[in-house]
């Protein structure tokens, strides 16, 4: 009975050993998922701020040019396909751009109030950094004075064109640097008058912004 028992204990260890050699059907440890940001996309809604200066040429006018500061606000959206970029921005500035000259033995000024454009904007994307052309309307509020004449507010419409380059710092901030050219029709002031006149003006803008993208 003995033989039996020692022999029974000896197939057993032998199966055991047997099973320990054959591969193991456990499944091999998965790997740690690597997280992957998403693609930045220019895409999207986008509101901020600008600032910037003003350089202002009078046509067939006895008015002062006017130069100075501007500073506002824009809105607009983008949609990419591929590289191109295409969307539509419109903005609000306030300007500073006033100056006094002398019209004869009389003073005379030209100020300027609130500014405007609506533009369609076309670039290319690199990544993250956007260069872009833009087109579009431009209206500008001027008010002329004259010593005993007093002061007349013209509202100018025109067009606007130029171009710009924006860079991404973050999925939803971005910074951008741009030229708008806008002239704008003729306006006359003081009709009847010895400081009548009939002029045009033109803007060329050069502006530094700051977007969130939303």
């Amino acid at each position: 009975m003995h033989k039996y028992l020692l022999a029974a204990l000896l197939a057993g260890v032998s199966v055991n050993a047997f099973a320990a050699d054959l591969p193991s059907r456990k499944a091999p440890p998965s790997m740690p998922q690597v997280y992957r940001a998403p693609a930045f996309t220019w895409t999207g809604l986008y509101a901020g701020v600008n600032a910037g200066v003003g350089i202002g040429s009078l046509s067939n006018s006895n008015l002062p040019a006017s130069n100075g500061g501007v500073y506002g606000a824009q809105i607009g959206y983008n949609q990419q396909f591929g590289q191109f970029v295409g969307g539509f921005e419109a903005d609000v500035d306030g300007t500073g751009m006033d100056r006094k000259g002398t019209f004869g033995a009389l003073g005379n000024k030209l100020d300027t109030g609130l500014m405007t454009t609506e533009r369609l904007r076309a670039g290319m994307a690199i990544d993250r950094a956007l260069i872009f052309a833009t087109a579009g309307y431009a209206g500008i509020n001027t008010t002329a004075g004259v010593n005993g004449l007093g002061s007349e507010s013209v509202w100018r419409n025109g067009g606007a064109i130029g171009f710009g380059a924006e860079y991404a710092f973050t999925n939803n901030i971005t910074a951008k640097a741009e030229y708008l050219y806008t002239g704008y029709a003729n306006a006359n002031y003081f009709p009847g008058t010895a400081a009548a006149e009939t002029s045009g003006l033109s803007v060329n803008l050069f502006r530094l912004g700051l977007n969130y993208k939303f």
